[in-house]
């Protein structure tokens, strides 16, 4: 953790594009004292952190990192079947305060990744994935609840879900703790849980809740391990990785996270599931200027795709089809500076029926922001303006904080240009 603080320092240091010597002065230390920080030739004290804080507004973000990591060894509790749901009974009946910011989130997300590919290597005896079990009613119920969530999260946000997930949560460690069940069942029942769990963290990360995400995303991953289940695991991970990403400086960190779970899903994924770590990965690789690694992961995931679906792909994969691929190279293409190209894939996507306003709302919203984003960025004001009201249409139907944020930049983009009609009248609706 603290080789994870420092390196976390260092990206939002360059991430803020200031000069050594400026923030040197900034901060109060001199410049060759912070390097050794950097470096690991010196300690992170409290006060260079809270120094960190103040020159790069993060917020206590790092004061914080400092002091988990001081306590985080003490905290932490085996990968097996007690740890793990003493983990997840206590997030259930934990504060909900948010205490980690997004880039100590990003470090921890991390150590949880590298502990679940650890745990999982025992349990990995064959080459193909195992068939759950249908189980008993009840639980047919649970998991037909939790297929119900995940597509009320694309419609209404995240807003409801994250309440509802955490009563389904709670209602599988119940079961599990029951001791009614036993076998694959138990598998079934943590599988599961790594499934709600990912949905409360989802839901977490949507809300701007990173510290909370992180830790149902590590409860998730520790679910899925207890399951001997790798593929509920890297979806989690493909969620986890989308914090990352989003996060400044942290996209590195996202493409490790993607790493990791390719490598335990190598022999046992569907093409599928390999086509949304390959999109995941390729999006993450535009956040670090990556243009090549970023294409290539692109074409794969294309070509995973076009094998067609498989009867066993997983259930949670309904969303990835060439239309969601297009998206994300759309808006791959426009963070590395194309916006040309970003309009080609946006273009591509709706011809590949994407169902974004009656199915993906919150999704789509995003999307639009970006295209009419590409459109400002070719100087075409009426089509940006045409397609940022789309956007605030698809929003109005749906709770999301981070698809918010989305448009609000936007906003911030097309005030300079008050001076076009339409756009006044635009940012004049709020």
């Amino acid at each position: 953790m603290p080789d994870q603080l420092r390196d976390d320092m260092r990206e939002a240091r360059r991430a803020s594009g200031m000069a050594w010597s400026k923030f040197a002065r900034e901060a109060g230390f001199g410049e060759a004292y912070l390097r050794n920080v950097e470096n690991g030739n010196r300690s992170v004290t409290s006060g260079v952190a809270a120094a960190y804080d103040r020159v790069l507004h993060t917020g206590g973000t790092f004061t914080a990192a400092l002091h988990d990591t001081s306590s985080t060894v003490a905290k932490t509790l085996p990968w097996d079947q007690p740890g793990s749901l003493t983990v997840l009974a206590d997030l259930l009946k934990g504060s909900s305060v948010d205490r980690r910011g997004f880039l100590s989130a990003g470090a921890a997300l991390s150590v949880s990744a590298s502990n679940w590919s650890e745990a999982l290597e025992p349990t990995r005896t064959n080459d193909s994935p195992a068939l759950l079990p249908s189980g008993p009613a009840l639980l047919a119920h649970v998991d037909d609840r939790l297929d119900y969530l995940r597509h009320l999260d694309d419609e209404l946000g995240s807003g409801e879900v994250y309440q509802l997930a955490r009563s389904e949560l709670s209602l599988i460690v119940k079961l599990i703790t029951s001791r009614r069940y036993g076998g694959a069942t138990v598998d079934y029942l943590h599988t599961m849980a790594a499934e709600a769990a990912r949905q409360v963290a989802w839901a977490a990360f949507d809300q701007s809740r990173p510290g909370v995400a992180q830790r149902f995303f590590d409860g998730s991953l520790r679910a899925s391990a207890e399951a001997g289940d790798p593929i509920s695991g890297a979806y989690a991970l493909s969620f986890a990785a989308i914090q990352c990403y989003s996060t400044p400086g942290q996209a590195g960190r996202a493409v490790s996270l993607l790493e990791t779970a390719q490598a335990q899903v190598k022999r046992k994924a569907t093409p599928r599931m390999h086509a949304m770590l390959a999109a995941r990965t390729a999006r993450a690789l535009s956040k670090t200027g990556a243009k090549k690694e970023c294409a290539r992961h692109l074409h794969v995931a294309r070509a995973a795709l076009d094998k067609g679906p498989h009867d066993d792909d997983p259930k949670t994969l309904y969303w990835v089809d060439f239309g969601e691929i297009e998206m994300i190279a759309g808006s791959a293409a426009l963070h590395l500076g194309d916006p040309a190209e970003a309009l080609r894939r946006f273009e591509a996507a709706m011809k590949a029926s994407y169902p974004g306003d009656e199915e993906y709302p919150r999704s789509h919203a995003i999307y639009l922001a970006r295209a009419a984003e590409a459109h400002l960025a070719l100087h075409d004001l009426d089509a940006s303006v045409a397609t940022a009201r789309h956007a605030a249409r698809c929003l109005g139907s749906v709770d999301s904080a981070r698809s918010a944020s989305e448009l609000k930049g936007l906003r911030e983009k097309l005030t300079p240009h008050t001076g076009h009609t339409a756009v006044r009248e635009f940012l004049e609706v709020g």
